[in-house]
């Protein structure tokens, strides 16, 4: 884990409420694994006091990105930046998707809901390069949820899209979705990112089916490194019910270790 305290803002890219910012952080780049976080310091003051925890979206060479939606006040001024401005960050924080080397050959589900697509563009990239085949669903509530739409496409991977409001692909929850593509084919494997209440259905789906997944969980950080505790969340490790910190011990865990609310 590095501090960068001038991660120089190579260019910005935004779409509403969503932005795409592109760091030159060396020594973080090459540290990275998909799955894991920056702490970004958006204020050269003490407003807001807390760096705002943020998934790494792409490596490449020197460069790492950041996409993020406006969601409160951090978030709002991270957005006000521009190319030439410098961020004070901290990273690769965290544990980030597991990349088997039995997943060479295999399909990779991996599904995302609005926001909660940041990580999965990494992930499939490395995926791709491991020999596997990623299959991308990406969900939101309109159209507009689904900026990265574009990105995707020009990837090259299989993608499904879904909004809620049936204005783009299939019409209905990512999550109706994915199961109705579960009718016709089983993966070797699911990874997901995105609200918490879809990913906690996702889960049931695939304790049906027997299928494993990882899945990437959210949590308002008071330091990003595992010593206020401010992030636990009980996590069941070994057969025994503990609390963990999604910072350290995550954010990415096993399907079968994650606590849902009302389990």
């Amino acid at each position: 884990m590095f501090q960068d305290k001038k991660a120089g803002i190579i260019k910005t890219a935004s779409w509403g409420s969503y932005f795409l910012i592109t760091l030159a952080a060396p020594e973080i780049a090459r540290e990275s694994q998909p799955g894991q976080f920056l702490m970004i310091r958006v204020s050269a003051g003490f407003d807001p006091l807390l760096r705002r925890p943020l998934s790494i979206h792409n490596r490449s060479g020197q460069e790492v990105e950041i996409f993020f939606q406006i969601a409160g006040e951090g978030t709002r001024l991270l957005a006000q930046k521009k190319a030439g401005d410098f961020l004070d960050i901290v990273g690769p924080c965290g544990q980030g998707f597991s990349l088997k080397s039995e997943f060479k050959g295999q399909e990779i589900f991996c599904v995302g809901g609005g926001r909660g697509l940041a990580p999965l563009y990494f992930l499939a990239r490395e995926l791709q390069a491991a020999g596997a085949r990623p299959v991308i669903f990406y969900g939101g509530q309109t159209l507009t949820d689904l900026p990265l739409k574009t990105r995707l496409e020009e990837a090259g991977w299989e993608t499904h899209f879904s909004t809620d409001d049936g204005s783009f692909g299939f019409p209905g929850l990512v999550t109706r979705l994915v199961e109705k593509e579960l009718e016709k084919r089983k993966p070797d494997y699911l990874f997901s990112c995105g609200p918490e209440a879809m990913m906690a259905s996702l889960a049931k789906i695939c304790q049906t089916i027997a299928l494993p997944a990882e899945f990437s969980l959210e949590s308002i950080m008071g330091c990003g490194l595992g010593a206020c505790w401010g992030c636990a969340r009980k996590i069941k490790k070994n057969g025994e019910i503990k609390y963990l910190r999604i910072c350290q011990d995550g954010p990415v865990f096993p399907a079968e270790e994650i606590i849902w609310p009302g389990d």
